[in-house]
């Protein structure tokens, strides 16, 4: 297996799993793949889909997972995001502000290459999406 087959998939979890697959279609383009339904409305799982780029969620809950993985408190630092290559930013980035997505750093060209912005979902998890391709850049 080379680098290139390798394959990330982001995992992240909500307090409204439903809304935020509804808002992260509308804000970032993720359609649904699958969605499994919980209990009492909730989502057990859920993969989400744009281009070649899947990313799994699901509802908060107090299991051995969800003890691990909770959502982020509003506004909190966070340890780990997604960057995820999209081909035109500036249409991305306007469609994310559309949506009510929080800017917390502007769309701008980088020193190393492409052109990105970073924000935050309705729930507060963190979101990086550029042009600038790692793969295409050694």
């Amino acid at each position: 297996m080379t680098n290139r087959d390798a394959k990330v998939v982001p995992t992240l979890r909500y307090k409204d799993a439903t809304r935020a697959i509804e808002w992260l279609g509308k804000a970032f383009g993720f359609e649904p793949r699958l969605v499994v339904a919980g209990e009492d409305g909730t989502v057990a799982h859920a993969q989400l889909v744009s281009d070649d780029v899947m990313i799994m969620l699901g509802s908060a809950r107090d299991d051995e997972f969800g003890r691990l993985q909770k959502p982020p408190e509003s506004g909190g630092a966070c340890t780990q995001s997604a960057y995820i290559i999209v081909h035109d930013p500036d249409a991305h980035y306007a469609r994310a502000v559309a949506a009510g997505a929080e800017v917390v750093l502007e769309i701008a060209d980088q020193d190393y290459g492409g052109r990105m912005y970073s924000c935050r979902d309705l729930e507060g998890h963190l979101w990086n999406f550029g042009s600038y391709d790692p793969w295409g850049a050694a």
